[in-house]
Order: C-alpha cells, then structure tokens, then sequence
C-alpha cells in the first residue's frame, strides 16, 4: 500500500509498533534500540518497556490481594486479566498507527522520545 510507513529496519511502521509489545520488555527494548527514525515506534517501545514494568509490579501486587479473604480471589485473577486485556488494546492500537497513550507511562515513554 502507498500509505504503509517503512521504518529504518524495512518493516511497515504499524506492524513494528505491535511487535514491540510482543514479548514486553524485551521486544520494547531490541526495537528501542534498532529503530533509527520513526518516533512512532520508539514511543510504542517505550511504552512497552514502562508497561512490562508496570505490568510486572501490578501482577505482583495481584498476586498478594489473593490472601486477602473473600474479595482476594475474585480481584486477583481480574488484575491479571486487566493486565492481558490492556496489552491485547496496546498492540491493537499500535497496529491501527494510533499513538495510543497509556496515563503516566504515555506522558513517561513521550518525553523520552522528544
């Protein structure tokens, strides 16, 4: 298509976008750091990179409600479903070229792109 964005790796801006969620932190970070030119791209891996992180310290937490008698085993596994669903959204939004930004941890990965 003549609207697809290549990226300096060849690969169309919004597919890169999504596949640095993939796999969190990691795929944030290799694409962080092999991206050369789209802003686009450097903002979702940085984004990805501060949601794992997020993701990370929220999951654990989670994890720790399900001591809590009666509400704990029904809001822990609905932490780690919120968790999933908001990832699913993140690499969504990133593949329909929407600079999707995540409260805080958007403003956070756009000032580092500036």
């Amino acid at each position: 298509m003549a609207d697809e964005k290549k990226t300096s790796l060849g690969i169309d801006e919004n597919v890169e976008g999504l596949l640095c969620y993939v796999f969190g932190w990691v795929t944030g970070l290799i694409f962080l750091l092999t991206e050369k030119e789209s802003r686009f791209v450097k903002f979702h891996a940085l984004q990805s990179i501060f949601f794992s992180i997020a993701a990370f310290v929220v999951g654990i937490l989670g994890m720790a409600l399900a001591f809590i008698p009666v509400i704990g085993p029904l809001l822990s596994p609905a932490v780690s479903l919120g968790i999933i669903a908001l990832w699913i959204i993140l690499m969504v939004k990133a593949y329909q070229k929407e600079m999707f930004k995540l409260p805080v941890i958007g403003d956070m990965a756009e000032k580092q792109v500036k």
